[in-house]
């Protein structure tokens, strides 16, 4: 009877055990950058939203600045769930889904508050979506913010000025064609780029305040031009593969987790605008803060009747989103 008893406790003590490990779900979660930088700040804040409402039963394994590789490298790995969720530029889509490029479309949004009831509402959620059909669950956006350019041999404030400028870019078509459009010399080049930039191979490149003062590039660009010509945010997805394996209360949590965190970064993000322009203007960075705005924005206006949005679905949103943002 003893004997009987004990090992009814001990069968029981190996079910709690067995069922408590497969009950942990495990994530990696893929990012480019460095700690500081805006996808680092969602993923730690997800990562302790969901491991706090999980009682543990949710483990996020953060894969910091490159680890799994590039963005284009860890998109592949989320599509084939050896990674399963991702921060990720959303110009690092545009050979995954070309629907990203009605997002990165130049000039479109006018300030944050337009960016985040568009993206937060049914357009973005259209996006999002799309990206289904590539491997991806699209599950919110977070930031880079809008993209200011630099450039280390003279003052922008036209776009006559760009003029033999060598211009970092993503591997983005509609990058490349913005840049060409404005009479600059695109250079399509992976992150990380302060070398290149310090060596001269390019001249200049484009991203939000944040990346010139956590990435000091204000040591290798002299100047800065207040362009605010693309607004960059950052996709928050996971492997389409993996998402369709969990119960309905696991995605349930793992979405509102995910923007919750990406709410939190994008009011930090803004909330430390000023402070880095000030720092940028202390450590020496010459800035044009009036660019000709107009003269920037007539030079790609054509850019939607371009193959680049010839998709009719393409399209139709590229006008939804322009309509949207009058």
């Amino acid at each position: 009877m003893t004997r009987k008893f004990l090992w009814l406790i001990f069968t029981g003590i190996l079910l709690m055990y067995s069922g408590s490990a497969a009950a942990l779900t495990q994530i990696k979660l893929g990012l480019v950058t460095k700690t500081g930088s805006p996808q680092t700040i969602v993923a730690e804040k997800f990562k302790e939203l969901i491991e706090q409402a999980s009682e543990g039963d949710i483990n996020v394994q953060i894969l910091h600045a490159e680890s799994s590789g590039n963005e284009t490298e860890i998109l592949k790995q989320i599509q084939m769930n050896t990674v399963q969720m991702g921060i990720i530029t959303a110009g690092s889509f545009d050979t995954f889904d070309p629907v990203v490029r009605v997002i990165n479309y130049p000039f479109l949004f006018k300030d944050d508050e337009q960016a985040d009831k568009i993206l937060d509402g049914p357009l973005g959620a259209k996006i999002l979506k799309s990206l289904e059909r590539a491997g991806f669950k699209g599950l919110c956006f977070s930031e880079s913010g809008f993209r200011d350019l630099t450039n280390n041999k003279h003052f922008v404030k036209t776009p006559d000025d760009l003029k033999g400028l060598k211009i970092r870019i993503t591997a983005s078509a509609l990058q490349k064609a913005i840049w060409q459009g404005l009479g600059a010399d695109p250079i399509p080049m992976p992150w990380p780029i302060y070398t290149p930039l310090e060596q001269g191979v390019i001249d200049g490149q484009d991203n939000p305040l944040w990346v010139l003062k956590v990435y000091k590039f204000y040591e290798i660009q002299k100047y800065l031009t207040l362009t605010r010509h693309v607004y960059s945010p950052h996709i928050d997805v996971a492997s389409y593969k993996w998402w369709k394996t969990l119960d309905v209360k696991t995605k349930d949590l793992i979405q509102k987790t995910i923007h919750e965190a990406a709410v939190f970064q994008r009011h930090d993000n803004r909330a430390n605008n000023a402070a880095r322009l000030s720092f940028l203007k202390a450590e020496g960075m010459q800035i044009e803060e009036h660019p000709d705005i107009d003269a920037f924005r007539a030079k790609v206006a054509g850019l939607k009747d371009t193959d680049l949005y010839s998709e009719p679905r393409i399209q139709a949103l590229l006008i939804e989103m322009m309509n949207a943002a009058q």
